[in-house]
């Protein structure tokens, strides 16, 4: 499988049977640190990483929207919203269970 590629990984990097990397959460906020900080032109911190610019410049572009909603309350609203959907999403499964374990023994 080493044959595949042509160097390991690098750092923050999984790579699949099919080539396709993977890149961490700390990996892209890196590169797109690199790109928002405007001393680099796209290229630069692209060709540091070995991406292409159009993968920099999409972080550059999630990370706007990411501190946009930060600073607006959008985001600790989502998270809300999230852990509103989990605590519904659990009870479905503890109803589902019950029902589970009902008919399984014949409960009614």
């Amino acid at each position: 499988m080493d044959s595949l590629f042509r160097s390991r990984p690098r750092q923050g990097w999984t790579v699949s049977m099919f080539k396709q990397r993977k890149f961490s959460a700390e990996f892209k906020a890196e590169a797109a640190r690199e790109a928002l900080s405007g001393e680099l032109a796209l290229a630069e911190p692209a060709s540091k990483h070995d991406l292409h610019p159009t993968q920099i410049a999409g972080w550059k572009r999630q990370a706007k929207e990411g501190m946009v909603a930060a600073f607006s309350g959008k985001a600790a609203t989502t998270q809300k919203d999230a852990a509103a959907d989990i605590r519904e999403f659990h009870a479905k499964i503890g109803q589902s269970a019950v029902e589970i374990f009902s008919n399984s023994h014949g409960i009614r």
